[in-house]
């Protein structure tokens, strides 16, 4: 469908310039969207696509430029001013109140004073429609990454809109719940809503967009038609240079048994979490196993027993380098050589209000950052400045607040904090999250040359073509129960989306909701 060129734009960016006391993040961009255009926004991490977006939706204040909507100069005071004319945003980071149940927190972006139940019901049909399934009555803070991400779809679709910004929108959908969000998009941007998309997966940006918008070290480098450019193409105007490939060699697969799960059975606190039923897995020394599934099937479940942030009844459901830890702590099993990389950046794998350096003490403090029961303030800040450079993290340097790193540059510090403490068993969910294509190549490697230093990598991540890219073996999360794992080499991507929808041979993984499954079979 092509885009329509009514004039004027429906939003225009002249000379937008916004800086930081370490950083420059936006520089002179200018940007023309028209009504029912898709428009993406490419870019390396720390680009300035996410500071541009929230100059348009009015988290943050521009230094000059002017903004024009309609061919009318205007101020976007505030998100609630951007509503008002019509923008809505999902953003990258959640802007969601946990304490807060789904109904409650979309009802607080709505005009007027909506009722709860008629805001659970509105919600009810967006989700049956769109095939992004979330409880009204769950709160917040009992969801999965991917579930919250849903919420933040669901809130911008509920609104009267005539532009949509979407940070990262499919970062924690499957292929097929995609495909539909696509058509959704398309149907909306034909009925005149403008779309401002930013995605780092390009063959998706190349499937839906009209037009792009290309960042690089926070000026405009370029503009193209996606359609007419390969995803290779669109990455060298991204990062200046042909896209690195992933050296992968097959794994040896004769090491030893790492982290071993025997029948672990798990009842959730949570009413709104999923119960884990009967898992049972095994990672050797050497090899990387990924698990597939759609958020909310017992994945979070699954890492906190595996981190040791939830204790299991079963003293022999868990063990780490043949030592049973169904029992033990964090701390205790992450002397054993466990590490873990959380899906949630900010909060559970950083404190935002922390320097890079103090972040690195939380978990790597065992690489000689204390002496006599002192911090070495001098091995903690080598240790992060070799981080950054290590991992190629863009920030002000080891003493840079957490917060101010873009989200990519931020993972990258967070993995590289692991990498560094040689594991023997690395669990990582979501490592290439919101990461752009250069970004998560380097992320991906960094995690095979783990393995190919014989450690035992577990990888929980909603992107198959990450999945089929480093793992050796994959199994799929559904309804609270693991699938056998298959040889990447033995299966694709369209057989492991049946089977996150419960349905694989020999396993029965309970009911799954009529409009769940038809999404994922959706094409």
């Amino acid at each position: 469908m092509a885009a329509r060129n009514d004039n004027p734009a429906r939003l225009e960016l002249r000379g937008i310039c916004k800086s930081y006391p370490a950083v420059v993040a936006n520089d002179g961009i200018d940007l023309r969207v028209m009504p029912g255009e898709i428009h993406a926004v490419l870019g390396e991490n720390g680009a300035g696509k996410s500071t541009l977006m929230k100059i348009i939706y009015g988290v943050v204040k521009p230094d000059a430029g002017e903004i024009l909507w309609h061919g009318a100069r205007i101020d976007v005071a505030s998100p609630a001013h951007a509503r008002e004319l019509g923008i809505g945003m999902v953003f990258q980071h959640f802007s969601l109140f946990e304490t807060l149940t789904v109904a409650e927190n979309v009802a607080l972006v709505l005009p007027g004073n909506p009722g709860l139940d008629d805001v659970a019901a509105r919600i009810g049909g967006v989700s049956e429609r769109y095939g992004l399934t979330v409880d009204p009555r769950a709160l917040v803070h009992s969801l999965s990454i991917g579930e919250r991400q849903r919420v933040e779809i669901i809130r911008c679709l509920l609104q009267d809109l005539q532009l949509l910004i979407m940070d990262e929108p499919t970062s924690v959908l499957t292929p097929q719940a995609a495909t539909r969000l696509f058509e959704t998009l398309r149907q909306v941007a034909g009925e005149g809503c403008s779309v401002l998309y930013i995605s780092h997966k390009l063959d998706e940006i190349k499937a839906l967009c009209h037009r792009a918008t290309v960042l690089r070290a926070a000026k405009v480098t370029g503009t193209c038609e996606p359609q007419r450019e390969t995803a290779a193409s669109m990455a060298r105007l991204m990062i200046g240079r042909d896209l690195p490939k992933c050296n992968h060699p097959e794994a040896a697969g004769d090491g030893e048994e790492r982290l071993v799960v025997n029948g672990l059975s798990l009842v959730c606190d949570d009413p709104f979490g999923t119960d884990l039923a009967d898992i049972r897995l095994a990672v050797r020394s050497g090899e990387i196993l990924g698990i597939a599934g759609i958020s909310g099937n017992g994945q979070q479940e699954l890492l906190a027993a595996l981190s040791g942030e939830r204790s299991t009844p079963d003293d022999d459901a868990i063990h780490v380098c043949g030592i049973a830890v169904a029992r033990l702590g964090a701390a205790a099993r992450r002397r054993l050589g466990l590490c873990f990389i959380p899906e949630e950046r900010l909060g559970r794998a950083a404190i935002p209000s922390m320097s890079l350096a103090d972040n690195a003490l939380l978990t790597a403090h065992a690489q000689r950052m204390v002496a006599l029961g002192m911090l070495r303030s001098d091995a903690i800040t080598d240790f992060a400045r070799r981080c950054i450079d290590d991992f190629d993290v863009k920030c002000a340097g080891p003493h840079a607040e957490a917060k101010s790193l873009s989200g990519g540059n931020l993972q990258k510090f967070i993995v590289g904090r692991e990498v560094m403490q040689h594991p023997k068993v690395l669990v990582v969910s979501q490592p290439t999250w919101g990461v752009d294509v250069g970004a998560a190549v380097s992320i991906r490697q960094s995690l095979i040359e783990l393995r190919n230093a014989g450690a035992a990598v577990l990888v929980v991540s909603e992107d198959l073509e990450e999945l089929f890219e480093i793992c050796d073996r994959i199994a799929v999360m559904a309804n609270g129960r693991l699938s056998h794992a298959k040889r990447v080499t033995e299966t694709d991507v369209e057989e492991i989306g049946v089977w996150m929808s419960g349905l694989w041979p020999d396993q029965v993984a309970g009911p799954v909701s009529a409009p769940l499954v038809e999404s994922l079979h959706a094409t």
